[in-house]
């Protein structure tokens, strides 16, 4: 496993060194014109935070500062940075072939990607029906639900369950199945026939857990105590959740709560969909949270660490007889389902697959997750006397530590903690007044210190006010 060194980063074959003040480089380029994602965008410009190189573990700045990465990117990176096996075969990707048409032609990338992760998928999750996000992989796998029901003479399920504070996108299918009130209230009508399971975060029962809490498997039961009769098994399409919840704020399932929404999904004839486009390669520990929490759903939605965000990509995993009900079933020499995308397993995104998957591999990543795990859970608990924390949880490579809300500044206290934070060096992430942290896998225990020292530090300042 390599390291970075404290003194020096390597980027683009130019040696970067760090120093405690730096001279900001003349900037060639307006603010204004790019209008940012899930982002506040005035503040932002007012006092910008801008990348301009990372390798392994760390970021540097525009102005030559190194940042350790404390969140992959957005959940991604999880080999670490530009990593050069990647870099390399983008490189030659690019080089060959730069684009092909993905309707009714291919390329060996995309067949030899579904294989591989085929290999890697639960049960007899197969399938691979490649999209560019985990947002359009949502939609994607909404669709194959209604499709399947459809096939089988059952057109009417259409009902689509998803759950509180769930996070499934940005698409209309992903925010009308998602349950977080600030991604839907601008847009109107969302899909018309949705309904929600609630949330199993509750700070009463399971404050300062490690690892899946004890209680709450009851809380699946609402499936079947509510919803199904409101809605009638029969209508009722699919029920899409992810193994724990990340963008609303580190959600940790409990302990059989899974379990028995699989059970009843199974009595009544019901889809379950795994979003597992956190979750997947090696996050919680295995490659993915079914397999960390001993579930096989129907369909996984993937995305993110599959190229190590390195080029945009998602992909929906399928159960064989998913496949088998709306493909082999149909007419012969037919379009078995209307949907897919220009970019569809694109030449440099399975590239940048193959080459993550090799490096996943070859580096027992997935291993490395589980090792560290213990060590990063004892890390991100030593927290808990930390001003305003009311709760640290974790499971796998990922914690969330919750702090107290301001009197009338929901979200403020986490949010300054974030810009302290990154004025040390290092990047965390927030969403309200929860702080998530989620580093690449190749992350050493000396840097966990520094993560959650840096952390503490931080939380020491912000919270004297």
């Amino acid at each position: 496993m390599r390291s970075m060194a404290d003194s020096q980063l390597h980027w683009q074959n130019r040696p970067v060194i760090f120093a405690d003040s730096h001279a900001m480089p003349p900037r060639d380029y307006p603010l204004e014109s790019y209008w940012m994602p899930f982002t506040a965008n005035r503040a932002f410009k007012a006092a910008p935070r801008l990348f301009a190189g990372a390798k392994d573990m760390h970021y540097v700045t525009e102005d030559g500062r190194a940042v350790l990465d404390g969140t992959a990117g957005l959940w991604c990176v999880n080999a670490g940075h530009c990593r050069a096996k990647i870099v390399a075969a983008i490189q030659k990707q690019a080089a060959a072939m730069d684009y092909s048409p993905a309707f009714q032609m291919g390329h060996p990338g995309a067949f030899r990607v579904a294989e591989r992760v085929a290999r890697l998928a639960p049960g007899d999750l197969d399938h691979v029906f490649f999209a560019n996000s985990g947002s359009e992989a949502v939609d994607t796998a909404l669709k194959i639900a209604l499709a399947y029901h459809r096939a089988r003479g059952e057109s009417q399920r259409t009902v689509l369950i998803g759950r509180e504070r769930g996070y499934h996108g940005a698409g209309f299918g992903g925010i009308s199945v998602g349950g977080i009130s600030a991604n839907r209230k601008a847009f109107g009508s969302l899909l018309p026939r949705v309904d929600h399971l609630a949330h199993t975060h509750d700070l009463e029962h399971n404050a300062f857990s490690r690892g899946q809490p004890q209680w709450g498997a009851h809380l699946a039961d609402e499936l079947e105590n509510r919803i199904i009769p409101l809605h009638d098994a029969s209508n009722i399409a699919a029920v899409i959740v992810e193994p724990m919840a990340g963008s609303a704020g580190v959600l940790i399932p409990p302990k059989g709560y899974l379990e028995r929404l699989r059970q009843i999904c199974d009595r009544h004839g019901l889809l379950l969909i795994f979003d597992e486009v956190i979750t997947g390669f090696g996050r919680l520990g295995p490659c993915f949270g079914a397999d960390a929490v001993g579930v096989v759903p129907d369909m996984m939605v993937i995305a993110k660490g599959l190229t190590n965000g390195a080029v945009p990509m998602g992909a929906v995993v399928a159960r064989r007889g998913i496949y088998d009900r709306i493909v082999n079933a149909a007419p012969p020499d037919t379009i078995e389902l209307f949907h897919g995308y220009t970019y569809s397993g694109h030449p440099l995104a399975t590239a940048a697959a193959e080459a993550s998957l090799d490096l996943f591999e070859e580096e027992r990543l997935f291993g490395r997750g589980q090792e560290l795990a213990p060590y990063f859970q004892e890390a991100v608990h030593s927290l808990r006397e930390m001003p305003h924390v009311t709760d640290i949880r974790n499971l796998g490579m990922v914690a969330a530590i919750e702090l107290e809300s301001g009197p009338g500044r929901p979200g403020e206290r986490a949010f300054r903690t974030f810009l302290k934070c990154y004025e040390k060096g290092v990047l965390i992430r927030t969403t309200g007044d929860i702080i998530a942290l989620s580093p690449p896998l190749i992350i050493s225990r000396q840097q966990i210190d520094e993560l959650v020292g840096t952390l503490a530090a931080a939380l020491k300042e912000t919270g004297r006010n």
